[in-house]
């Protein structure tokens, strides 16, 4: 790279490169999370100490794991990288509305992920999981400040984002797009960024009454002087259950854009899906929190009310599930890479759905709290689900962002080892869970029954390890080296394929669009009279497209 590309790269305000820059970060801070669930299922593989005989070492990387996967990798992958690259191109705009603020919310991410890497070189690392919760958070010697600074960060980069892009998708759509001519994505990603614009600011306060608590001595959360722990458990699960759906709507979003174009049908049930199923999602998120705070001692009327939210919100997350099957529908389905990741999404969002039912019910959930059964039933709903719902993602979108596909023997590989991997992990967790296998434990040598199933999970995680780095081993081959893609590869009718070229340049499009009200990102049924609902892209699109140069 030379200097000159350096700089263009550094001082870039193009939303596409931002998007690159938000796709590279995130992955960076998934491989060194990733590398932290591989030291704590090795720690957990025997009893007594495996790996370390220090318990702080076990504490840092759940903290680690936990904070940089949720935070750094899922958010900013979804909000960031895909958001940036393709909602403007979804819309037919030519940038975002301020694209300088964009630029000034990648390097408060990229500051937060270098303030993350620095705890493991500092003395006193943080050790507070990604929680943070007091007592412990105000009392230990790790550095309480590093994670709420963190926290501070991507929370600031997040809010910027979330108005730069609610903006853009109100004043800066094509002539004539309607609101219900929108890409499901684009829905689905307005939904995430409302719900961040929200709760944020919920959650910063929090930490930052727990800075105040640990270095200036107020004691908000400090029970020694009548400061109130659940306070902060309330105010940092509103917002941390509703930032589930943060990454839960986009992910499916991806998963809609995906089933339409390699079914080439309409998404079924559009508008239920986007009125009822999305807006639904938002509407009950704020009021399904405290079943994370079932056994912490509340009165009884809240848990039994709370319970029934958590379970109302099944019905919209099921409006959008039946629209994803519905769109499946008699479909001649192409199945490449993407669609294979997209199709397993369908299973972890199935088995992931099922074990949330006794967690959201208050007479089980007793018996399953704080057990491994909650952290297996966790990384399926939202980890893995939104982890393959992103993968499945950048295979669609690649021969857009580069020009070449990503397809093969290798990625085909790697979602084997990764969905063989991910089931041979979290289901014996889920067993020894329903039999009293407590979470976050260093060491559990009172229950000894337990240890074959941690040495199972464990080579689990090492097949989704190796699945992990043939995936990201092939995007980086394939970005330089893969096949030349030609335009519109999938035959898409959403307009990031048929109005933009691979590689789209600054200004995106060769000829702004426009759309009549019959267009559709959808119209597989009538593909020509839908191309014909909007103007000429401007370069050669279809089966008769040339390979890209």
């Amino acid at each position: 790279m030379t200097m000159q590309t350096f700089k263009e790269w550094f001082f870039t305000t193009d939303h596409k490169r931002i998007g690159i820059m938000y796709l590279v970060g995130s992955m960076a801070a998934f491989v060194v999370a990733g590398l932290m669930a591989l030291l704590i299922r090795l720690e957990q593989s025997s009893l007594g100490p495996t790996i370390t005989d220090n318990p702080n070492d076990y504490n840092n990387w759940l903290y680690f794991h936990g904070a940089a996967m949720v935070l750094a990798f899922l958010i900013p992958g979804l909000t960031g990288f895909f958001a940036n690259y393709f909602l403007p191109l979804m819309i037919g705009a030519q940038d975002v509305a301020f694209p300088r603020i964009n630029a000034f919310s990648i390097w408060l991410f990229y500051g937060a992920i270098i303030l993350a890497l620095l705890s493991f070189v500092i003395p006193d690392p943080p050790d507070v999981m990604w929680t943070g919760y007091p007592p412990y958070s105000i009392t230990t010697t790790g550095n309480t400040a590093f994670y709420v600074f963190t926290v501070h960060l991507l929370g600031f980069s997040s809010v910027l984002g979330a108005v730069n892009f609610l903006v853009t998708v109100i004043y800066m759509r094509a002539p004539g797009m309607g609101w219900n001519q929108l890409n499901i994505f684009t829905w689905t990603t307005v939904a995430a960024f409302v719900l961040q614009l929200v709760f944020i600011p919920v959650l910063a306060s929090a930490v930052t009454m727990l800075l105040f608590d640990k270095y200036l001595g107020t004691n908000f959360f400090n029970p020694e002087a009548g400061g109130d722990v659940l306070l902060y458990q309330n105010l940092f699960w509103f917002y941390s259950h509703p930032a589930v759906y943060v990454i839960f709507l986009p992910a499916c979003g991806i998963l809609f854009e995906i089933f339409a174009t390699m079914c080439k049908n309409r998404v079924f049930n559009y508008k239920a899906c986007v009125y009822g199923g999305i807006w639904g999602i938002v509407g009950i998120s704020g009021f399904v929190w405290v079943h994370h705070l079932y056994v912490s001692g509340m009165p009884d009327w809240l848990r039994i009310g709370q319970m029934v939210t958590t379970l109302l919100i099944s019905v919209p997350v099921g409006l959008m599930v039946m629209s994803m099957w519905g769109t499946l529908y008699r479909a001649a389905i192409t199945f490449n890479t993407g669609m294979l990741y997209a199709i397993s999404c369908l299973f972890l969002v199935l088995s992931g759905g099922l074990t949330g039912i006794p967690l959201a019910l208050t007479a089980i959930t007793v018996h399953l709290s704080e057990t491994s059964f909650v952290h297996a039933h966790f990384h399926f709903i939202m980890a893995m689900f939104s982890a393959f719902a992103m993968f499945a993602g950048i295979y669609y979108w690649f021969p857009k962002m580069f020009g070449r596909y990503a397809d093969g023997p290798a990625a085909t590989l790697g979602f084997w080892l990764n969905i063989i991997g991910v089931h041979v992990t979290f289901i014996p967790l889920f067993i020894i869970g329903v039999e009293g296998m407590p979470r976050r434990y260093w060491d559990y040598q009172m229950f000894p029954q337990f240890e074959p199933y941690h040495q199972v999970a464990l080579v689990g995680a090492f097949m989704v390890a190796g699945g992990m780095a043939v995936t990201i081993l092939n995007w980086i081959y394939s970005a330089f080296k893969g096949k030349v893609a030609v335009e519109n590869p999938w035959k898409s009718c959403s307009m990031e394929w048929t109005h933009a070229p691979n590689c789209p340049q600054a200004g995106n499009f060769p000829n702004p669009p426009s759309v009549q009200p019959e267009w559709s990102p959808y119209g597989y049924e009538d593909r020509e009279g839908n191309m014909a609902a909007t103007t000429d892209p401007g370069y050669p699109t279809g089966p008769t497209a040339k390979p890209a140069e």
